[in-house]
């Protein structure tokens, strides 16, 4: 820390983050080693005992049950945006925390954030929600689309259409994440098509990523290294790691839905602990369907099943990783940025939104569009989020933070310029973007 900056919103260095497997599971621990939650669940400085409301919780079990032991301040802020939420948390308080947060992010009554969500709480009783509706149609006829073409890709013998099916099995899996975020429903476990989890994403993503964007508890940031590091740190960074990844990320972008299954095999083979479920089988349904309609043997359904899956992943990490973050103008853990730093600021410092999906409810759910957003009410349909921009402006005006956003193509030129960076800058929030 210096002159009223600091470089990292991490207060120590995260437990297991070097580990060479990491996993949900080890960053989870490396959770309870750190927040000083004392075995209980922390919000703020204050210890609960949640164990009872677990099974009750609207939102889901699985939520409560996993951050057990953990600072589950930004996930309860975000994701409650009424006050019914915290009028409950009386009844389950034990006491006082006796370590300090070990997150340098700030909610304060008169701050950023708080007072966003006290206007999109006004607000959400007065929109039209007839585009949540919207949203579930979209992802239900993409669905649909990827096993249409499945079915014809296999029984035209056809790669050209095996490629447009797995296409709108990215486009599916992006768009389930709108679902994962929200309490329990059958649209979420669409993103498990191909090889992926939202149970597992919704550590990662939702718990991880979400909450500390850029920064070095964020573990899709963490899943990459070395080989795609988009942090500035020259000490880590060689020049074959900055300017080769240029050439090999797109390989990268192809295995990367069979890596998580591989990785998670691996993860139970070395720690003891299965880590699969019965929603994991969603995986096979699509090379099933496949070999039931079609007209060849089991080796020609699994070559044109695994091309599926292949091209799904190059999408999905083409779309993935030039969304919203990765752009030497987004805040990256090592960059200085003002102390004390209000939630809301930090999540404008970390995303830079996708200016040409604006409008387009497909192009937003099938991108990850309206990022900012997101991130800052993730269980909020997708569908619903443009009504919020005006009060959304109108707060990041008075509070003078600059809302910034660019094309597709200038994220895609800025994120392979971010892998080369390893100067730091300064972020100043009210900084006018070029």
């Amino acid at each position: 820390m210096a002159n009223g900056y600091i470089t990292t919103i991490a207060k120590k260095y995260p437990s297991f983050r070097d580990e060479r497997l990491k996993t949900t599971d080890l960053w989870l621990d490396g959770k309870r080693a750190d927040d000083g939650a004392e075995g209980l669940w922390r919000i703020h400085d204050t210890l609960y005992d949640l164990s009872d409301f677990i099974e009750r919780h609207p939102g889901g079990a699985e939520w409560i049950r996993l951050t057990k032991g953990t600072d589950i301040t930004e996930s309860f802020e975000t994701h409650h945006i009424n006050t019914r939420a915290e009028g409950m948390l009386a009844k389950y308080k034990v006491r006082e925390a006796t370590a300090p947060r070990a997150v340098q992010l700030t909610f304060h009554d008169d701050g950023f954030y708080r007072t966003l969500k006290r206007r999109v709480r006004d607000k959400l009783k007065d929109i039209d929600y007839a585009p949540v509706k919207q949203s579930k149609l979209i992802i239900d006829s993409m669905l649909a689309a990827a096993f249409g073409l499945a079915f014809l890709a296999i029984r035209l013998h056809s790669y050209v259409i095996g490629a447009f099916s797995g296409l709108f099995v990215c486009w599916t899996m992006i768009a389930a994440h709108n679902f994962f975020h929200q309490r329990d429903n059958w649209r979420m476990m669409t993103f498990n098509l191909a090889f992926s989890s939202y149970r597992k994403w919704r550590v990662s993503h939702a718990m991880s990523h979400h909450n500390f964007p850029n920064s070095i508890l964020d573990l899709e940031i963490t899943y990459f290294e070395p080989y795609l590091s988009w942090l500035p740190n020259p000490a880590t960074k060689n020049a074959f790691l900055r300017y080769g990844s240029w050439a090999y990320g797109p390989l990268v972008y192809s295995v990367l839905l069979y890596a998580e299954f591989f990785k998670r095999i691996a993860e139970s083979v070395k720690l003891g602990k299965n880590t699969f479920h019965l929603d994991d089988l969603v995986t096979f349904i699509l090379p099933t369907f496949m070999y039931v309609v079609g007209t060849t043997g089991l080796w020609e359904v699994v070559k044109m099943w695994l091309f599926v899956v292949l091209v799904a992943s190059f999408s999905f990490g083409l779309i993935g990783l030039n969304a919203a973050h990765h752009h030497p103008k987004a805040v990256h853990d090592g960059d200085r940025i003002p102390e004390n730093i209000d939630y809301a600021v930090y999540q404008l410092a970390a995303v830079i939104d996708r200016s040409d999906t604006k409008g387009s409810l497909f192009m937003v759910l099938t991108t990850f569009g309206d990022h900012c957003l997101h991130h800052l009410f993730p269980t909020l349909d997708h569908g619903i989020l443009p009504q919020l921009y005006p009060v959304f402006f109108e707060t990041c005006q008075e509070f003078e933070t600059v809302y910034r956003e660019m094309p597709w193509l200038q994220h895609i030129i800025g994120q392979h310029k971010q892998l080369a960076r390893i100067e730091t800058m300064t972020y100043n929030p009210s900084e006018k973007f070029h």
